[in-house]
C-alpha cells in the first residue's frame, strides 16, 4: 500500500499539539526515508542506530530549477517573511505498510518574491530508493549543479579534522561511544541526541527529548569529526517544526519561533501500519510555559558552524532556509515599546529555564543574539527583497554592541563610578542614564573584583543592575566580539583571579554568587532545585567548558583552556557525566542532577579536538568589526540637541 495525501488548509485554527510526520518531509525537499519501524531493546530507537550514510542522504541541491521567475505569490513588505500555517490538518503524509518499499514525491510551494529570495521555477521531481531507479530517472533530468555538489562533497571530506592515526584515551572512547548511544533516530536518519541517556533513570521527564541548545555541543563534535548528515537533519527537521502554528491557551507566540525540543513518537494507525512522528514543544509544555528565546538564535550560530566547518554553503542558500532565517530574525528585530536595543525576555527563557531573577535584559540572551545577527549579516542572499533586513541587522547590531560595551562592564573604575553616582538627574546630559542608587552595589563586590579584570554584569534596566557574573554570557561575549578586546582579556583575566571561585573543583561556575536566604525566598520563590550553589543557583555545569575553551583559544590563552580541560577530565568519567555539580566549589555531583548528560559528553569531546585543532576554533568565533563603529544610528547629531556619544565612546572601544 502506497498512498499520498495532501491536505493544506491556510487559515489559522487553535490547536494544542502538531505531530510532523516523516511522510511529508519532502515539503522542504528532501526525499523521504524508509521508515524503520523495529524497536530497539527496551524500546529506545536511540540506540536503533544504522549506517545512516547509506540511508537517505540529503541532496546538497535537492531542488532542481530551470527558467526565471519568482518565488511566493502573495506580496508582503520586504522585511517580513511568509505566513506558513497549515492548521491541525496541515500534513504531507504518507502510509506505509510493514515490509513495502516505499516511494516519495518531492515538493515545493512557490514563494513571494517579496521575501527577497529570486530563483527558478521549481521541477517537481519523482525520488525513489532503489538506487537504480534514481540513476534511471536522473539520467533524464537536466542537473545544472554538478560542479557545486562536488565542491561540497569536498568540503566535507576535508571536514574531518581529527587526526585519525592517533589513539583514542580511554575516556575519549567512552565519551564517543556513549554520545553515539544517544542519537535519535527518526525514519532511519540521525537527527539529533538525547538530553541524557541514564539507564537508571525511573523518571525522565523530557531529558529524552532533542533540545535544540543541549544539541549545538553534540553537532560541533561531530562536525569536527566530519561528521556532518546528523547536523544538516537536525537543521532541516526543526526548521520543519518553526512553520507549524503553537498555542498555549488559544494564544499563538509569533512567527519563527522555534521549538525547546522534539521528541520522536511511534503513532499506531489502521491495521498493521505505524508512522512515526516528531511532536516538538514550543514551550506549551514547560515549566512555567516559557517560550525558549534562545532556540532560534542557537539555531542560526550553528547553521553558520556547519556552513563554517563542512564548506557546504548550498544548505544556507535554499529558499526554505533563507525564510526560516528571515522568520527569526522579524521575530527579534520586531519594534515594540522598549528603549533600549537589548532584547525584553521573561524569566526562564535560556539556559536559566527556571525563576532566577534574569527576567528583562539578560546578559545571556543579548550575547546570543548579537551572534546571531552576525552569523545572518554572513548567510542572507543579498538581494533586492533583503536589503532593509540587512540595514536593520546592522543598525541593531552598531547599537547593541554599544549598549552592551558602554552599560554592562563593570570593574575596578566604574564600580566606583557608580559609587560616586548622582541619582534622579533629568536631562539629555545624564551620566547616571538609568538612575543607579550607589546603595545597589553588593558588599561581596567591592571585595571581590579584582584590580586587573572586569566583567558584563547579568542584567541592566531601569534602577537596577544585576551584578552576578553569568559565565555563558561573558564566555560569548567574548566569542562574538560583542565586548572590546580590552574587555575580552580582562574577562579572562578576572576567571583567572577568581579560579577557586568560578571553576574550583568543576568548570564552571553557571553564575557567581549564588542567591541565599531572604534573597533566595524572594528571587526563585523558594525553588527547591535552585537552592544556593546548586543547579541554576550558583552550579557548576561541565557543558561550559567547551564554550570557555573556544573563548580562551580566541584570546590566545589555551593555558586557561588547557587546565580547566585537565580538571574536569580527572573526574567527569568516574562521575558518570553528570549534568552539573554543587556547592560553593562544585565538589559534589548536584543533587538532582542526571547523569550521562549529552552535552556533558559532547562538551568534553568538543573541548579535546578544539584544544588539538585550535586552527577549527577560529571557525567559530568572531574578530572585531571596525565598520560597525564607523555606524551611528541614533540620528542625535542631525537633531542639533546633543552630540552622539558614540564618536567619544570609540576611542575606549578601539583599545
Amino acid at each position: 500500500m502506497n498512498s499520498l495525501s495532501l491536505l493544506c488548509h491556510w487559515t489559522m485554527k487553535p490547536t494544542c499539539r502538531i505531530l510532523t510526520s516523516c511522510r511529508n518531509s519532502a515539503l522542504f525537499g528532501f526525499p523521504p526515508a524508509k521508515c524503520y519501524h523495529g524497536l530497539a531493546k527496551n524500546g529506545n530507537l536511540s540506540n536503533f542506530c544504522v549506517n545512516f550514510e547509506q540511508i537517505c542522504q540529503f541532496h546538497t541541491n535537492p531542488f532542481r530549477v530551470s527558467g526565471s521567475g519568482h518565488v511566493f505569490e502573495d506580496a508582503l513588505k520586504a522585511s517580513q517573511v511568509p505566513s506558513w500555517s497549515f492548521g491541525q490538518s496541515g500534513v504531507i503524509s504518507r502510509s506505509y505498510s510493514v515490509g513495502t518499499t516505499s516511494r516519495g514525491v518531492s515538493v515545493i510551494a512557490r514563494l513571494a518574491s517579496k521575501v527577497g529570495i529570486n530563483v527558478k521555477p521549481v521541477t517537481v521531481e519523482r525520488i525513489d530508493k532503489d538506487e537504480n531507479v534514481v540513476r534511471e530517472e536522473e539520467s533524464r533530468i537536466e542537473v545544472s549543479d554538478e560542479k557545486q555538489n562536488v565542491s561540497n562533497q569536498e568540503g566535507l571530506d576535508e571536514a574531518k579534522v581529527v587526526n585519525s592515526q592517533r589513539e583514542y584515551s580511554d575516556i575519549e572512547k567512552d565519551a564517543w561511544k556513549l554520545l553515539r548511544d544517544s542519537v535519535v533516530m527518526y525514519c532511519g536518519t540521525p537527527v539529533g541526541t538525547v538530553a541524557a541517556n541514564d539507564p537508571g533513570d525511573k523518571q525522565t521527564l523530557n531529558y529524552d527529548q532533542v533540545f535544540i541548545r543541549d544539541f549545538v555541543p553534540s553537532a560541533l563534535a561531530f562536525l569536527l569529526k566530519g561528521e556532518g548528515e546528523i547536523v544538516k537533519n537536525f537543521l532541516l527537521h526543526t526548521l520543519q517544526l518553526q512553520s507549524w502554528e503553537k498555542t498555549v491557551d488559544c494564544y499563538s507566540p509569533g512567527q519563527g519561533l522555534m521549538p525547546a525540543s522534539f521528541k520522536v513518537r511511534t503513532v499506531p494507525l489502521d491495521g498493521n501500519k505505524y508512522e512515526e512522528v516528531l511532536d516538538p514543544d514550543f514551550g506549551e509544555s514547560a515549566i512555567g510555559r516559557v517560550a525558549p528565546v534562545d532556540s532560534g538564535l542557537w539555531w542560526i550560530i550553528l547553521l553558520r558552524a556547519y556552513g563554517k566547518i563542512t564548506g557546504d554553503y548550498a544548505l544556507q542558500e535554499r529558499v526554505d532556509v533563507q525564510t526560516g532565517l528571515k522568520m527569526i530574525l522579524n521575530l527579534c528585530l520586531t519594534d515594540g515599546f522598549d528603549m533600549f536595543p537589548s532584547l525584553l525576555v521573561t524569566d526562564g527563557s535560556c539556559m536559566i529555564d527556571r525563576r532566577m531573577g534574569i527576567h528583562g535584559h539578560p546578559l545571556e540572551i543579548q550575547a546570543l543574539f548579537y551572534s546571531a545577527l552576525r552569523c545572518s549579516r554572513e548567510m542572507l542572499a543579498l538581494n533586492d527583497g533583503s536589503k532593509i533586513l540587512v540595514r536593520a541587522i546592522n543598525n541593531r547590531l552598531s547599537a547593541l554592541s554599544f549598549h552592551i560595551r558602554e552599560y554592562y562592564w563593570v570593574d575596578m573604575k566604574k564600580i566606583n563610578e557608580i559609587y560616586r553616582y548622582k541619582t534622579e538627574e533629568y536631562s539629555t546630559e545624564a551620566t547616571n542614564k538609568f538612575n543607579i542608587y550607589p546603595e545597589q552595589i553588593p558588599l561581596w563586590l567591592m571585595d571581590w573584583i579584582p584590580e586587573e579584570g572586569g566583567y558584563f554584569i547579568g542584567n541592566l534596566q531601569p534602577a537596577h543592575m544585576d551584578f552576578r557574573f553569568f559565565t555563558l554570557g561573558n564566555l560569548w561575549s567574548i566569542v562574538s566580539s560583542l565586548g572590546t578586546p580590552k574587555q575580552n582579556d580582562s574577562v579572562l583575566n578576572l576567571i583567572e583571579a577568581k579560579w577557586d571561585d568560578l571553576v574550583g573543583h568543576m568548570p564552571l561556575k553557571i553564575c557567581y554568587p549564588a542567591l541565599e536566604f531572604e534573597e533566595w525566598r524572594i528571587i526563585t520563590g523558594s525553588d527547591p532545585k535552585n537552592t544556593p550553589w546548586s543547579y541554576h543557583n550558583g552550579g557548576s555545569w561541565p557543558t561550559l567548558l567547551w564554550q570557555f575553551t573556544l573563548a580562551c583559544l580566541k584570546m590566545g590563552r589555551i593555558d586557561l583552556a588547557q587546565k580547566a580541560a585537565d580538571l574536569a577530565e580527572k573526574r567527569l568519567r568516574s562521575d558518570r557525566w553528570p549534568e552539573y555539580y554543587d556547592t560553593r566549589t562544585g565538589k559534589f555531583i548536584g543533587k538532582q542532577s542526571r547523569l550521562y548528560q549529552t552535552w556533558t559528553i559532547a562538551g568534553y569531546l568538543t573541548t579535546k579536538m578544539l584544544l588539538e585543532n585550535p586552527e577549527k576554533a577560529a571557525l567559530l568565533f568572531w574578530d572585531e568589526d571596525y565598520e560597525l563603529l564607523e555606524i551611528c544610528v541614533c540620528a542625535l547629531s542631525k537633531s542639533g540637541r546633543k552630540k552622539c556619544s558614540r564618536g567619544a565612546a570609540k576611542s575606549q572601544i578601539l583599545i
